[in-house]
């Protein structure tokens, strides 16, 4: 069946395929060791690229999603504006659009409602709801859709992910917290994941905000209109539009962290096809030699492997894409969540068939199987007529090949060094990192065979005489066959370490900053002024209360950056808990005083700021310029952060909403003081928070985060265990000549089984203790360098020896299930299959 897929004017060609075919028949391990390699290498990587590419298709859906488009006027207080305001400016010859944006909360699931009139939206929004003014005709509408939508009972458009998410189905009303129904729903597809839209009139009368509006879309036109400051003075701001790969640039490390994860696994996989290809070209050696004997080119020959080669890539490619999209459906709720929780951004959490990836995918099967078989095509076309048939010892270390292997690696590492202080500039800190990183993982795995080879030759001349001497000597002698499964698995544990020791740092220090942080008993964000100012008596008039704290903010650009600017009180439960992490001399006195203030880390670090600078914060009232007292912590924002006095706050920003709080109570008090703000105020769980469980939510956002990161590493350490698995198998044969002596001479099967699992556990273990300054180099280039380039800051490296004693097990335990299928072949081994090697010695 195979030689039908060869080209019909090929005839000569078919007998030289289907001969090299008929190996694989006679060697079925070996075939099953080449397709699932290559298969497993083919679904990590296209199941990863099936991720990246379904989160993009989801930034650019959301750069285009209703309003998205367009330039925006929005208060400069952060606030709401007066519709007025917008009657005005249209008097005025300005083409503007009103919006209401708001999170809600639908059905315990956070989504964002969007209030817009059709009649005035601009056209490049991406809203299309038929024949109506302004908007594009929709197929088979016939201008219902806009009638529908602007009329009684009115329409909620959602797209079919968050249809959902949310467990309703068109028709159904979505319910809002507070308990008012929205319109009933419909489908649409030009809806953004996690967004629904409804009329503006129906938006400002189910959030109570009648007369108010979020902010109002600027469309395209040429005509003259008046100035904005003459129309409303400084009360709106102009804010450009996110352009499409705004979210993809802001999450580029991620990304590139999967890929990374993808590209090594697909390496990994690669290992096994290479070990898979160079061995049948070793068997084949006599074969081979028969071929050219009979008229067979040297150039025929490796167009028949390259052929070979494409078949197999073929059909492991196939399989490993349906492998690489159940790998994605099964990761893509994780990776979604992550993403929310990191950036902010709405990914679906269902996986769609893209050509991208999947065609991607069967290119990198062929590619890598080509490049896995580059040096067995290379041999076949250059081999004499005549050349030996006998094979090659496979299974014999080349020290000559070893010494070049290592002068390579160390001019990999070299090269790795360098690449920040030469091509960072050039190619950008972030993947100058990751070059960095891969050098250091490519030369550490290039020089894992010299240092094993040294280790065992060490071993073997201090062993005495005899069969200690034989059992160190016979595992160099198989070190040539076991290398690229070693290298496979030194990969595996030391993305394992280095991942995990990111990962624990991580968390070690969030636990720590969470603690810093939250530093009162419970926070609180009352309904609306009236509601603050309520709830605000009572706390002061209740015994059980110590102070309460106002945590109000409002939004600004800084520099062009999205800036929240906190204003809190001057108070010693700030200056005794607040995580800084440079100041200038009395950083509190100076933010006292209203001059000073503190910035996050990663704003820091993207504007090039220090303490001592001067920085402007735009504010609804004008500028202000202050100098920065500190800079702080703020793990997993996105946006830049500044904190100000209070005062300084409300000068900046006079309309800043003021209903949030955080209260300190008196110790024991804290759980009646929360009960009774729901009891008496009706404050919900989105308005009222202690501070466990505000951790507890963060600690369980945070370890969501990371389950892709776990999941991957878990399935790259089961490559590398396929990889050791197959190289074993198909060596157990070849080995015979060098344990039949041994047999021979009175050593049991049983014996020679127990020696062969002894002798891999010790090559794992010695992997593993390559691997642990490996994975912490690895942790150490995720921390400081590609950490620091992605987010904007650096975490504190922290040490998790009982998770290196844990690897090294684990890598025991990989080795030792690896070697019992062939090392119960050899217990079960008949004598007379032994004995058979000294009949056919010459």
């Amino acid at each position: 069946m195979i030689a039908t897929l060869l080209p019909a004017g090929g005839a000569p060609l078919r007998p030289v395929v289907l001969a090299l075919l008929s190996h694989w028949r006679r060697h079925p391990v070996q075939l099953v060791a080449l397709v699932v390699g290559l298969a497993v290498a083919t679904a990590l990587w296209s199941g990863v690229q099936a991720l990246n590419a379904e989160a993009r298709a989801s930034y650019d859906a959301a750069a285009e999603q209703v309003g998205g488009g367009v330039p925006r006027l929005v208060p400069s207080d952060g606030r709401t504006l007066d519709q007025a305001d917008w009657v005005a400016l249209r008097r005025a010859g300005w083409p503007v659009s009103p919006l209401i944006e708001r999170e809600v909360t639908v059905g315990g699931e956070p989504v964002r409602l969007t209030g817009l009139d059709p009649l005035s939206l601009p056209a490049l929004t991406g809203l299309d709801l038929g024949d109506g003014p302004g908007q594009e005709d929709a197929e088979g509408d016939g201008g219902d859709g806009f009638a529908s939508f602007i009329l009684p009972p009115f329409q909620t458009l959602a797209a079919r992910e968050t249809l959902r998410r949310l467990g309703l189905a068109p028709g159904d009303r979505p319910v809002l917290e507070d308990g008012t129904a929205l319109p009933a729903l419909v489908e649409a597809p030009g809806i953004a994941a996690g967004v629904l839209v409804a009329d503006v009139g129906v938006v400002q009368r189910a959030l109570g905000l009648e007369g108010r509006l979020s902010g109002l879309a600027i469309g395209d036109d040429p005509r003259p209109r008046a100035d904005l400051a003459e129309v409303t003075g400084t009360r709106l701001s102009r804010i450009e539009p996110e352009r499409p790969g705004d979210l993809d640039r802001l999450t580029r490390s991620f990304h590139m962290n999967l890929t990374a994860f993808g590209l090594l696994s697909f390496t990994v996989g690669l290992f096994i096809v290479h070990a898979a290809i160079g061995l049948a070209f070793e068997q084949r050696r006599a074969m081979f030699r028969t071929l050219r004997s009979t008229g067979v080119s040297a150039r025929r020959l490796s167009l028949a492997l390259m052929v070979e080669i494409l078949v197999l890539a073929a059909v492991s490619g196939s399989l490993g894409l349906i492998g690489g999209y159940l790998v994605a459906a099964a990761l893509l709720p994780d990776v979604a969540a992550s993403i929310g929780g990191l950036y902010g951004a709405e990914v679906p959490g269902t996986l769609a068939l893209r050509p991208s990836w999947f065609l991607a995918g069967l290119g990198m099967a062929i590619a890598g199987a080509l490049v896995a078989g580059t040096q067995s095509l290379w041999r076949a076309a250059t081999m004499p007529v005549l050349a030996s048939a006998m094979p090659e010892a496979w299974a014999v270390a080349q020290r000559r090949w070893l010494r070049r292997q290592g002068a390579l690696a160390g001019a990999i590492a070299l090269a790795g060094l360098l690449l920040p202080s030469l091509g960072g500039e050039i190619l950008g800190g972030l993947v100058a990192g990751f070059g960095m990183l891969a050098a250091m993982v490519v030369a550490a795995a290039l020089v894992l065979p010299v240092i094993l080879a040294w280790a065992l030759t060490q071993a073997e001349r201090r062993a005495r005489p005899g069969l200690m001497r034989w059992f160190w000597a016979d595992g160099r002698q198989q070190l040539s066959g076991l290398s690229l499964a070693l290298m496979a698995l030194l990969l595996a544990l030391a993305v394992n370490i280095g991942v995990g020791t990111m990962v624990g740092s991580f968390r070690a220090t969030f636990t720590t900053w969470l603690e810093d942080r939250l530093a009162a008993d419970a926070y609180l964000n009352a309904r609306d002024a009236a509601q603050a100012e309520a709830i605000v008596a009572s706390l002061e008039a209740d015994p059980g209360v110590t102070r309460v704290l106002p945590n109000w903010h409002a939004d600004t650009r800084v520099q062009g950056w999205p800036t929240e600017v906190y204003g809190f009180a001057d108070d010693p439960l700030y200056r005794e808990r607040w995580p800084l992490l440079d100041t200038v001399g009395a950083p509190w006195d100076l933010v006292a005083s209203g001059e000073g203030l503190l910035v996050s880390e990663q704003m820091a670090y993207r504007l090039e700021l220090s303490p001592g600078d001067a920085i402007t914060v735009p504010g609804a009232s004008g500028e202000w310029t202050g100098t920065i007292a500190g800079i702080y912590a703020d793990y997993g924002n996105p946006r830049g952060q500044i904190r100000v006095d209070i005062d300084r706050l409300t000068a900046l920003f006079p309309g800043v909403e003021r209903r949030a709080f955080g209260v300190l109570t008196v110790e024991g008090e804290r759980a009646r003081v929360v009960g009774m703000l729901g009891e008496d105020f009706g404050l919900g769980p989105d308005q009222l928070r202690d501070q466990a469980g505000i951790r507890a939510l963060s600690l369980s956002i945070f370890d969501r985060t990371f389950v892709v990161t776990a999941a991957l590493n878990t399935l790259t350490l089961g490559v590398a265990g396929i990889a050791l698995l197959t190289s074993l198998v198909t060596l157990s044969g070849l080995r015979l000549p060098q344990l039949a002596p041994v047999w021979a001479v009175g050593l049991t099967r049983r014996e020679l089984g127990v020696m062969e699992l002894a002798r891999m556990a010790a090559l794992s273990l010695a992997t593993a203790v390559v691997a642990l300054p490996l994975g912490l180099g690895i942790a150490w280039l995720l921390v400081a360098v590609i950490n620091v380039e992605a987010f904007g800051w650096r975490l504190p490296l922290h040490l998790f020896p009982g998770d290196w004693l844990r690897l090294a097990v684990l890598a025991a335990l990989v080795a030792a299930v690896a070697t019992l299928q062939p090392m119960l072949r050899l217990m079960r081994m008949a004598p007379a299959r032994l004995i058979a090697v000294f009949a056919a010695a010459r």
